[in-house]
């Protein structure tokens, strides 16, 4: 993975652009000295790491326009951060570019319980919302396993997901509005309280961005009541492949989880040892399955869900009996990642989305490649929606493993997208799919992406090197083609 050379000419401008950012953030919000730049120097994706040429904190939307304005002025680039937790490199620094952290926007501004909302920073962790309101019985749906450290503004870039997102949707589909500020310092607002906006969808096209067309200073989203009862169970089974039809036969038959997860042997073991939540370490695979809604149902659907588990062959059934044990249940599985951490010195968390009827195959040629490569594997992922987290096992003092990991990650990649798949589901492109786009889009499609980019960030100043593997410049995406000395189709008008 190569990022773009450094401008030598912006890096020997060190001082001046310190002493610009500090009169827009005075204090402590400037950061350059080498060793407070450390922290700073990777986001979730530790294997490649870059110390920033500068990190700027402010602390108001006022300071964010500035700094933005100001840096597209001096031709500056800037990377936005929030808490760090991409898993795609997302918030890599550059050597000549500034790092814009969020983690000062940290307050809830508005709950409102009539609309069902809350305006809240984009320094606000995924779990911080869910406990500012569930005194009154709300929560926020959305659940990606780092819930408790990422943060909303992260989410909103990479439109992060989580184990209950099979029901009750992904980011974009709890997000309301937001505060964006354009690379010129122009805010604008996008969305609102309410259902949905007229216009275009630029609320859409903005989540899932990356940090490519703006900044997020405040967001609006969308909370839901508790249901009156949630209900998991895990299923054992004695081979992935029958787990992984399984799924596909729960919700071929109507019924939809609230979550529905899956991880293999390795993961199963792993998490049990970690957390003791009651795993069937013997088990080659393991489902867990969460209902809610009203009691009858969630009854009624655990039935419908242990007989369709009983005709793959699941040798293992245990059913929550009370709010704890479903809540140990979901400790283990959300304690996956840290939990290989300690079968392994380095692992390399994948992330690509399949149709669900492909999981038996997939996930048998994940295990082929993985001996292989001579590698290790572990599988925890999203199941019921087809979103694949597959661990890659490997040691970085071993000549030659992380590159193998590499490897093995970008071959998995490109069977996702061969059986009808997309290269992520909820961790973004950032640097590590980047060189990988062209296996999932053409020239042109990639062409009108970037134009997409150019509407909102015409300097490409915005987190550069990310998401595209060639980034051209605006001007070289409108010119027009002559060939013997005339324009293609003279006919049509030109504006």
């Amino acid at each position: 993975m190569r990022m773009p050379a450094p401008d030598e000419t912006l890096i020997a401008r060190k001082a001046e652009i310190l002493r610009a950012l500090k009169r827009i953030v005075p204090g402590e919000g400037v950061v350059a000295e080498p060793a407070e730049l450390v922290p700073f120097e990777s986001d979730g994706l530790s294997a490649y790491r870059q110390t920033p040429l500068a990190v700027v904190l402010p602390d108001t939307t006022a300071q964010v326009s500035e700094i933005l304005r100001w840096c597209q002025a001096n031709g500056v680039k800037v990377v936005p951060r929030g808490a760090g937790t991409s898993l795609s490199g997302g918030a890599l620094p550059l050597a000549d570019g500034v790092v814009l952290g969020l983690s000062k926007f940290n307050r809830v501004l508005e709950v409102d319980y009539a609309n069902r909302c809350a305006v809240v920073q984009p320094g606000v962790t995924n779990l911080g919302i869910t406990a500012a309101v569930e005194a009154a019985g709300f929560y926020y749906a959305p659940d990606p396993s780092s819930q408790i450290a990422c943060t909303i503004g992260g989410n909103v870039a990479e439109n992060s997901g989580g184990v209950h997102c099979l029901k009750h949707g992904l980011t974009t589909n709890n997000l309301l509005g937001c505060e964006l500020v354009l690379m010129t310092g122009e805010i604008v607002r996008l969305g609102g309280k309410a259902f949905d906006a007229d216009g275009y969808d630029l609320l859409g096209l903005v989540t899932g961005s990356e940090g490519l067309l703006g900044v997020v200073t405040e967001v609006t989203v969308r909370i839901l009541p508790k249901p009156e009862m949630a209900r998991a169970l895990l299923l054992g089974f004695p081979s992935v492949e029958a787990a992984g039809a399984t799924v596909g036969d729960i919700i071929a038959a109507g019924i939809i989880p609230a979550g529905l997860e899956m991880m293999d042997n390795p993961a199963i073991r792993a998490a049990e040892a970690f957390v003791h939540a009651g795993y069937p370490v013997e088990a080659e695979a393991l489902l867990i399955v969460e209902l809610d809604g009203p009691e009858a149902e969630c009854a009624e659907l655990a039935g419908h869900v242990r007989a369709l588990a009983a005709q793959r062959g699941a040798d293992f059934v245990k059913v929550s009996a009370d709010e704890a044990e479903r809540l140990s249940f979901w400790a283990g599985r959300k304690a996956a990642f840290p939990a290989v951490g300690r079968i392994a010195p380095d692992y390399y968390c994948m992330d690509g989305t399949i149709p669900r009827g492909k999981l038996p195959q997939v996930l048998t040629r994940i295990n082929d490649l993985a001996r292989e490569y001579g590698l290790g594997v572990a599988n925890v992922f999203h199941a019921g929606d087809g979103n694949l987290h597959p661990l890659i096992l490997y040691d970085a003092e071993k000549p030659g493993e992380l590159e193998r990991a590499e490897a093995f990650g970008a071959d998995i990649l490109k069977l996702c997208v061969a059986v009808g798949g997309v290269l992520t589901g909820e961790h973004g492109v950032g640097v590590e799919k980047r060189d990988l786009m062209g296996e999932m889009f053409d020239a042109t499609d990639l062409a009108c992406q970037q134009r997409v980019k150019c509407a909102f960030d015409p300097g490409l100043l915005l987190n550069p090197g990310k998401v595209f593997p060639t980034l051209h410049r605006c001007a070289e995406l409108g010119r027009m083609h002559v060939k013997g000395g005339k324009l293609a189709f003279p006919e049509l008008p030109r504006f």
